[in-house]
Parts: C-alpha cells; sequence; structure tokens
C-alpha cells in the first residue's frame, strides 16, 4: 500500500487595500485595514453598550479604553503572541462606551435572583440580562453590546425543563453512547471536545446553557444588534490567563467584525463561489417528538457569511448512526441557499461547495444534484473525525497544512500542527487530522487547499487559523443556541450574532 505525504502552504489572507499576508496580528501591524465594501466605510467610533452588575462598569470602561494605545503582550513565544499596537492604528478607529447605552442590574436585584434554585433563577436571570440587552435596541443603539457574566451566570446550566422523564433519560443514553463513540478517535479529554464539535450531540437538548439562552433570546428580538459576552478574566488583571495584549487582539476583532465589518477574507478563492456546512442539531418540537434540525452555514467573499434552516427530520432517519437527508430534503435546501445567495448578491453562484460532516447517502447526493443542477460546478465535499495519526521525526511534528494521502483513496489533511512561522504546535496533544473526501472525480488536491484557506476565517480570534473550516468552525454552537428558539422560528441569518 502506497503513502504519500505532501505539506500544502500557508494560505494567504487578503485586506481590503489588496495586501496580502499569513496572519493578522502581523499584517496589520503594519498596514491599517479598511473595511471590504465598494466604497470602504471606515468608522472613526465603534460605539459600545454595556450591561453589567452595579459595580463592574468602570473596570470594563477602563479595559475599553486601554484598547485605543499600545498593549504589550507578554507570552513566552513573541513569534505567536505580538504586541497589541492599539485599534486606532490597526483599525483606524476607538471603541467607546457609551453613557447614553450603558444599563446595568443592582446588586439588589442581582442577589434576590440568585439566591432562588436554579431552575427558577436561570429564567430570572435571563429575564434581567435580556431585559437590559433589549433597551438598547432603538432607532440610535450601539454597534455591539458587551454583556459583562458573572462567573456563576457564565457557568450556568439546568435540565432542559421541557423534556419529559423519558425523553431526558433516552438523551442522557445517547450521550453515553456520543461520549463512547468519540473515545474511539480521541482518547485525550480535549481532543473529545474538539471532535464533538464535527458530531451531533445530545447534551444539546438535554441542557439549557443561560449562554446561548441569552444569545438565542436577543438576536431574535427585534432591531436587535450583536452582544459580546465578557467573562472577568478579559477586563480584570487580578483573573487574566492571557497578558494584555493577546487579549486586546482577540477582543477588537470580534468587536470590529460584530459591529459590521469584515477585517480580512481568504486569498485566491474562485470568484463567485458559495461553500456551505450541512450539520445536525436536535430539536424539541411543540408537538413533543425530539427531532434532528438540518442547517447550512454559507460563506462566500461576495456575500456575508448567512445561515439557514432546514428541513426537521425524524429522529429514526440515520444512516450509520448518523443523520441524514432524504432526496427531497437535500433539494429543499439547496433552492433556500440558492435563494439567499441571490438576494444577498443580485447573482447566482458560478460554484458550489458543500462540506458535510459525514459521508453523503445516495438521497442526499440526488436530492442535491438536483436541487444545485442549475450551477455549473458542484463539489460533494465530507469531512470526518478519524483515529489515524502521523508521527513525524525530529523536535517539529507534523506541520499544518500536511495532506496524507494512503492507498488511492484515504485522504487526511492536518488542519493543526506544528507552525513554521511560530516555531511551534499550538495544541496540547498529537495532531489529529480530518478524513477528506468528495462524490465523483473532484479534485482532492484542491478540495484540500480550499478547506485550508476557510480555516483562515475566525473573526472571534486574531490567530489567522483554525481547527474548521468557517463553513463548520461554528456549526455546533449555532445548533445549541437554535435549541433555544420555538419549532417554527427562522435563526437570525448573520453569522455575526453567534460568534
Amino acid at each position: 500500500m502506497s503513502i504519500r505525504v505532501q505539506v500544502l502552504s500557508e494560505p494567504l489572507i487578503e485586506y481590503s487595500d489588496g495586501t496580502t499576508g499569513f496572519e493578522p496580528r502581523v499584517d496589520l501591524s503594519r498596514v491599517p485595514v479598511r473595511d471590504f465594501a465598494p466604497t470602504p466605510k471606515q468608522a472613526t467610533v465603534i460605539p459600545l453598550g454595556l450591561v453589567c452588575v452595579e459595580g463592574e462598569q468602570d473596570k470594563v470602561a477602563g479595559f475599553i479604553q486601554k484598547l485605543a494605545g499600545f498593549l504589550h503582550s507578554l507570552e513566552s513565544n513573541p513569534e505567536r503572541f505580538r504586541d497589541f499596537p492599539g485599534s486606532q492604528r490597526v483599525f483606524q478607529c476607538r471603541f467607546e462606551l457609551e453613557p447614553s447605552f450603558l444599563r446595568t442590574i443592582s446588586v439588589m436585584e442581582y442577589e434576590r435572583a440568585a439566591a432562588t434554585p436554579d431552575n427558577v433563577r436561570f429564567d430570572e436571570m435571563l429575564n434581567l440580562f435580556a431585559g437590559r440587552v433589549e433597551s438598547l435596541f432603538l432607532d440610535s443603539r450601539p454597534g455591539v453590546v458587551l454583556v459583562v457574566l458573572p462567573d456563576a451566570e457564565g457557568e450556568l446550566a439546568i435540565i432542559n425543563p421541557r423534556l419529559s422523564a423519558a425523553e431526558s433519560q433516552v438523551l442522557r443514553q445517547k450521550q453515553q453512547e456520543d461520549e463512547s463513540q468519540l473515545s474511539l478517535f480521541a482518547p485525550e479529554p480535549d481532543e473529545q471536545k474538539i471532535l464533538a464539535d464535527l458530531n451531533v450531540q445530545a447534551e444539546e437538548l438535554l441542557y439549557r446553557q443561560f449562554y446561548r439562552a441569552l444569545k438565542a433570546r436577543c438576536m431574535s428580538a427585534y432591531n436587535a444588534v450583536p452582544i459580546q459576552v465578557l467573562r472577568e478574566h478579559t477586563y480584570n488583571e487580578d483573573f487574566a490567563k492571557q497578558s494584555l495584549g493577546t487579549r486586546a487582539w482577540h477582543l477588537s476583532v470580534a468587536l470590529y467584525y460584530k459591529s459590521g465589518h469584515t477585517p480580512w477574507r481568504p486569498h485566491g478563492l474562485p470568484k463567485n463561489s458559495c461553500y456551505i456546512g450541512i450539520s445536525f442539531h436536535y430539536l424539541k418540537r411543540r408537538s413533543g417528538d425530539i427531532v434532528y434540525a438540518s442547517l447550512a452555514q454559507a460563506f462566500s467573499n461576495e456575500v456575508e457569511p448567512f445561515i439557514l434552516k432546514g428541513a426537521a427530520i425524524p429522529s429514526n432517519q440515520v444512516h450509520n448512526r448518523q443523520p441524514y437527508l432524504t432526496e427531497d430534503q437535500a433539494k429543499g435546501l439547496a433552492h433556500q441557499i440558492l435563494q439567499s445567495y441571490r438576494i444577498l448578491s443580485g447573482l447566482s453562484p458560478t460554484r458550489i461547495v458543500l462540506h458535510k460532516t459525514s459521508r453523503y447517502t445516495t438521497s442526499e447526493e440526488a436530492g442535491f444534484k438536483e436541487g444545485f443542477a442549475e450551477i455549473p460546478y458542484v463539489d460533494l465535499v465530507w469531512l470526518v473525525p478519524t483515529g489515524f495519526r502521523l508521527l513525524k521525526t525530529g523536535p517539529e511534528g507534523v506541520w499544518r497544512g500536511t495532506l496524507c494521502t494512503v492507498g488511492d483513496k484515504d485522504h487526511y489533511l492536518f488542519t493543526t500542527g506544528y507552525v513554521g512561522r511560530w516555531k511551534e504546535y499550538p495544541g496540547p496533544h498529537i495532531p489529529a487530522p480530518l478524513q477528506i473526501g468528495a462524490i465523483g472525480n473532484s479534485n482532492i488536491l484542491a478540495r484540500a487547499r480550499e478547506i485550508l484557506e476557510l480555516t483562515k476565517i475566525n473573526w472571534n480570534s486574531s490567530d489567522g487559523l483554525a481547527r474548521f473550516p468557517i463553513t463548520l468552525s461554528f456549526a455546533r454552537r449555532v445548533g445549541q443556541i437554535m435549541t433555544e428558539m420555538g419549532e417554527e422560528q427562522q435563526p437570525n441569518p448573520s453569522y455575526r450574532f453567534y460568534m
């Protein structure tokens, strides 16, 4: 059996002035970013709202003020952790807490709600925080609302009260099966958590988590703006886990994007191509039964990333333990995707690439091909967890971008691994690849390069790389938030709300 190993070059990202680079923290330190638009809209001030328990506002305000200027990153690897030059140099703007956009919760209110049993406390706290956030959704409103969650609420989770005892028991059994399945691929707990993001998880519906309930409620309100949850370790030096400069980089990139701007995008992706991630999540119907919900996360350089809710799928509609779409369901989702793309861009895509976290069934293949029949080029690609590992002699280990082909049809892409420009592997355990494949005669090398390019897009971080492509990287987070929404409720389509 033949084994072929090649290392793909690190993809470039591009900025609106036409410059390219490999890493935002390096590139943005040299050339200030401008927004992607026919006429770039450059904000000199991005107004922020703030919701917090009384007494925290001054600490947060002090931290936000620091973002305008130079801040050191003091981690041990200066090649990876760069100093933050300040938002005025990086983004040509400053983030500003507007006094009129401040909403506080009195200590008395907070303590009264905190003293109730967890199931009551959950809803009491949700009303307190969401009510304050929603009061900012007026004609004059901030670009982003900062929500400071105390640790107790940041970790708050309760058994979903909408489930019957029998349903809870079934989901607990499924959760145990999920954990057992993952253990086949990844013996290390950290790796299990990462790989869980690619699989349907019973935990999504079994528990209500305060963080995602707050996001779901706020994004569903009229005239909503994105929220950015802050924990004390971000703005309070006494609890910080990273240096001030590193925290500033990550938060500033997220705030800049959430406020309506795009700091960078992939370089070299074919024009007018739409990349879509297909995922599945548990959903509790009002009628009583538990089903799977299908979702599509779409990305293109020509339109804003968007999210669509597909068909609800019976819980017994599974193949090899994974839910799947019937031919009609796949065709219907394809039509939804095309309609949304046309509305956003005014054009039809010339190319569609689907990413799915399990292999395509014959019904899915037929449905997507029929639904996208008018599109000249369609690639159906799958990316799945695997127990495959590759060991390399020497201190560097397997490089990110390594593509290993075993025989003629088994392909393993390492989206994590040793990063040459950082001179380190930014991970706790042996790098784990994704097994990738495609329907028909698709060029696997080209698909692997595209996947690697799409891992460069994570505007929730300044790293400039991620384990999963943007089509799948937030799939589980979207699914978790969807469990908080009603059966007939459509998700907010904007990607900015889910970060």
